[in-house]
């Protein structure tokens, strides 16, 4: 049992450098220190949580190693990546299979389409992604992501796409403050555990005092 422990924490310790490596030069909301805010919300979840710890850091670590929007819309690079790393460790095939799986699963996007998939370790990792996402964090992400992709900050003239297909919101070049009722002010109602539902409430009304203050600030009244 001692043995198997060690081995566990080596399969994370080597991730975690073969991430932080192939993460070197991404785009800063979905980069090395995106992953560790989400690996730490993913063992915050835990504690309070019966999965299993071992798919869900691993996923945590790995679920943006290729993330799709960055790869021509590919998404099956990341599980593909993910798998042959994790076959370089001896990692057992079920437990590749599942990270694979969740990482095909988890994106906002992937849960506006079908989904045939769900696991304890899903939800849990899911959770701790969208927590990223919200916040003052999350604000920071959003317009970083909207620079880095030449977007708009705000256009009164273009309201926000409200309930979106997947394709839709793939597609979507909106201003970043469109963002935030397409995507981040719906996230703490889909929050799967008890413990994300209460951090994400606090960080939910975080983004809707900013944005009762932008629109001020826009409108010259402060």
């Amino acid at each position: 049992m001692k043995d198997l422990k060690i081995n566990k924490q080596e399969i994370i310790d080597k991730t975690a450098a073969f991430v932080q490596d192939q993460l070197k030069d991404a785009e800063s909301g979905h980069d090395w220190w995106h992953i560790v805010r989400v690996w730490n919300n993913c063992k915050l979840i835990l504690k309070t949580e019966d999965a299993d710890p071992l798919v869900c850091e691993l996923t945590a670590l790995l679920h943006d190693i290729a993330d799709s929007k960055f790869h021509d819309g590919d998404e099956e690079i990341g599980p593909r990546i993910a798998g042959e790393f994790l076959t370089s460790l001896n990692v057992d095939q079920n437990t590749i299979l599942h990270v694979q799986q969740i990482i095909r699963n988890m994106s906002y996007k992937a849960s506006l389409g079908q989904l045939d998939f769900h696991s304890k370790e899903l939800a849990i990792v899911q959770d701790a992604d969208r927590l990223d996402a919200i916040g003052a964090i999350g604000i920071a992400r959003a317009f970083n992501y909207g620079g880095f992709k030449n977007r708009e900050i705000y256009n009164p003239n273009i309201p926000p796409a409200l309930n979106q297909d997947k394709e839709t919101y793939k597609n979507s070049v909106a201003p970043t403050i469109n963002h935030f009722y397409e995507k981040l002010l719906l996230l703490t109602d889909k929050m799967n555990t008890s413990s994300a539902k209460a951090i994400a409430t606090e960080r939910h009304r975080y983004m809707e005092d900013f944005l009762q203050q932008f629109y001020a600030e826009w409108q010259g009244e402060r």
